[in-house]
């Protein structure tokens, strides 16, 4: 019993989502210039250290940068440039992430976002044991029933 749970222990602990921002939507200026696209959809998801994040767009890019340059849509000195179409990354540690578009004028229409990563998630490895005072009434109750 106890190796079955060490192995559902283990596989939870180790796999690892993969996550499309903005599901159909891809990484595009937000419908109707909904500024807050992308963190509504980001807010609904629970990532955790290793998930993978993949951004699908066409004629853009995408940037991981600071809060501060995402408060601003600053684009200069970005920690993540990709324009490649197809980019995925890998959530590497708790906290947030912060990315744009670096594509003129899109940070400021709403294609931006913030993500948070969970705190890796820490799961018992024992049962706590039966409370003494519990016990006591089930002996008791069981040597009235014998008398």
């Amino acid at each position: 019993m106890m190796s079955i749970a060490s192995s559902l222990q283990l596989v939870s602990a180790s796999s690892s989502m993969e996550f499309q921002v903005g599901d159909t939507t891809g990484w595009t200026v937000p419908p109707q210039n909904d500024t807050n696209f992308y963190n509504n959809w980001a807010s609904a998801m629970r990532f955790k250290i290793g998930d993978t994040i993949r951004f699908k767009y066409k004629k853009d890019s995408v940037m991981e940068v600071t809060d501060k340059d995402y408060k601003k849509c600053n684009s200069t000195q970005p920690h993540l440039f990709s324009n490649s179409g197809n980019t995925m990354f890998t959530l590497e540690h708790s906290g947030y992430y912060y990315f744009i578009s670096g594509a003129a004028g899109h940070c400021e229409r709403g294609q931006r976002m913030i993500l948070r990563v969970m705190v890796q998630d820490v799961i018992p490895t024992s049962h706590a044991p039966f409370s003494f005072p519990i016990f006591q009434q089930l002996f008791f109750f069981l040597f009235l029933s014998l008398v």
